[in-house]
């Protein structure tokens, strides 16, 4: 007879946006999904979202989408694992809000509310983003912003952002 341990895993429900707009960005989103799945499981994915950089608007075109995942890996192992598919992706960082291969933001690690030198969640500019906002509602609609208390959909009706959003396809 053989008795078990019984073993306890907490995954962490995360929510990330992805965007690009070097190279073929569609092939960057997909293969940043890919490597995703290495650190975690893959659930909901928006559809592919095309809009104009923001912050820095002299480059071209981004292509967005936000995704859903659960991972065992604490919050800043996490993120460190983000910040390495980035570079193993070719990412290189120089200035802020520049052109990228790939760039993967985390939007919330649980209702986790972290506010570390390398990691600030819920994402700082989230609820400025339309970008991120229409996929997000897209896939969590009534997820709550643990700072602000409002949900992902009531955080893009009072959405300032005037860029355009075009859905392109879903993923």
């Amino acid at each position: 007879m053989f008795t078990f341990a019984s073993i306890v895993v907490k995954l962490n429900l995360v929510y990330l946006s992805l965007g690009s707009n070097i190279g073929n960005r569609s092939e960057q989103l997909e293969k940043a999904i890919n490597s995703l799945q290495e650190i975690g499981v893959v659930g909901k994915i928006s559809s592919v979202y095309e809009t104009a950089a923001w912050g820095n608007i002299n480059q071209s075109s981004f292509l967005n989408l936000v995704l859903q995942m659960r991972t065992n890996i604490d919050a800043l192992n996490f993120m460190n694992k983000l910040l390495f598919i980035e570079e193993k992706m070719g990412r290189v960082r120089k200035d802020k809000w520049e052109e990228r291969i790939i760039d993967i933001d985390i939007l919330y690690f649980n209702n986790e509310i972290i506010n570390e030198e390398k990691l600030k969640v819920p994402h700082s500019y989230l609820y400025e983003r339309k970008f991120v906002l229409e996929p997000l509602v897209e896939i969590a609609p009534d997820f709550i912003h643990p700072i602000l208390n409002i949900s992902s959909k009531e955080m893009l009706n009072r959405c300032a952002d005037k860029l355009e959003v075009k859905r392109l396809l879903h993923a």
